[in-house]
């Protein structure tokens, strides 16, 4: 897998192989282990990934209010790397602030990934590099909101 620019397949198939290794009691990498740590956060997709036939090409539609299980989980994992490694400068404490602000690490981590969404889809649809000035600024929206 393509640690930068994973295909779709890539990431179901990491998150489906990291359920089936968890669930069999099976040694984690680093990575792993966050990323476990993050579904278990959310019990609502451990159905889908205990069954990759049937969810492997399975498509979520956001305009049908759906919410896609492993885009949900890559963004909270992305995240989780910005604030472990403070990249960029500043997401480290905005996060633990927003913490602070909601009473809760994971609802700040939803409110951090609205932003990410939202520079990501900027960038893809101008065609232009993340800002993360603006991702930043975002944050700090949502801190004096």
């Amino acid at each position: 897998m393509s640690l930068f620019n994973p295909t779709r397949d890539q990431v179901r198939e990491f998150f489906f192989g990291l359920w089936a290794r968890s669930r069999a009691g099976q040694a984690l990498t680093p990575l792993e282990s966050m990323a476990l740590a993050l579904v278990m956060e959310h019990p609502e997709y451990h159905a889908v990934l205990a069954d990759p036939d049937r969810y492997r090409e399975r498509e979520w539609r956001p305009e049908g209010g759906e919410t896609n299980p492993f885009l949900h989980l890559s963004m909270h994992l992305a995240i989780e790397e910005q604030v472990s490694i403070d990249q960029p400068p500043g997401i480290r404490d905005a996060v633990q602030r927003l913490a602070a602000k909601h009473d809760s690490a994971h609802e700040a981590r939803h409110a951090v990934m609205d932003c990410l969404a939202e520079q990501v889809w900027q960038a893809q649809r101008n065609g232009a590099p993340f800002d993360n000035a603006a991702y930043l600024g975002c944050l700090a929206a949502k801190l004096a909101g």
